[in-house]
């Protein structure tokens, strides 16, 4: 599947995120949508972009959109509703075999660093006849903005060893946010080490974000080092990692 494009066809979600979410209240109706692009990058002074839904379905599917602010505070993604970042049509209905062009505003320029967002689109489903049941859909789509100045994405990575767990951090000071994927960590013996999978890979601007190490570890001691390896878009990590305390 093309990575800018999203398809939901019955129970089966191909997900680009952790916030791509399926709500079923028993069997399936058919249901097929696609979302073009699944990741909005605005560029500085950038005030609008669109996004395509497009109906693949047999039957009129009615939708609504909502702007939600997005923050990670503690590693938690949080959603925050809000009026900085607008959608129109904020809801409708698309025929069968239909498409609709939504054009997403920002109301304000991003100041200093990278702003992030998501938008919900729900699916709103027909009332059930008796004996059936709906399916009704909830998409998530990230949209960064970026600020007129220069930003970029700066990743300091270290091991939280204590308690009986260990965590792998990446703490991003940086004013622009990181993908990370395909997270690999090697202990000092050797061992490739098992990390929590996430779905989710952003760490975004000023965050920091905790992966759970879940293959059991002996007590690292201070400065010991792993082996970091992992992808972004703008290229590869391979590098050491030290060990500190635990948070």
């Amino acid at each position: 599947m093309p990575t800018n494009t999203l398809k939901i066809r019955r129970l089966i979600v191909g997900v680009a995120s952790a916030f791509i979410l399926l709500f079923a209240v028993g069997a399936a109706s058919a249901v097929s949508l696609t979302v073009v692009p699944v990741t909005i990058q605005m560029e500085p002074g950038q005030m609008v972009t669109a996004l395509t839904i497009i109906n693949d379905g047999d039957r009129d599917t009615a939708f609504q959109i909502r702007a939600f602010a997005w923050t990670q505070p503690n590693g938690r993604d949080e959603l925050e509703p809000t009026d900085a970042l607008l959608a129109s049509p904020p809801l409708g209905t698309i025929a069968a075999g239909g498409r609709q062009i939504v054009r997403v505003v920002l109301r304000q320029p991003p100041q200093g660093r990278e702003a992030s967002y998501r938008i919900l689109l729900d699916e709103i489903p027909p009332p059930s006849a008796p004996g059936t049941v709906r399916v009704a859909l909830r998409l998530s789509i990230p949209i960064f903005a970026e600020p007129r100045t220069r930003v970029a994405p700066h990743v300091q990575w270290q091991v939280e060893s204590g308690t009986g767990q260990s965590f792998l951090v990446g703490i991003n000071d940086g004013t622009r946010h990181e993908t990370v994927r395909d997270i690999k960590l090697e202990a000092p013996d050797g061992r490739v080490l098992k990390v929590m999978a996430d779905v989710n890979p952003y760490i975004l601007a000023g965050a920091t974000k905790r992966w759970h190490i879940v293959t059991p570890l002996p007590p690292l001691a201070p400065g010991a080092v792993l082996r970091l390896i992992a992808s972004t878009d703008a290229g590869n990590i391979d590098q050491p990692v030290r060990v500190v305390s635990g948070p």
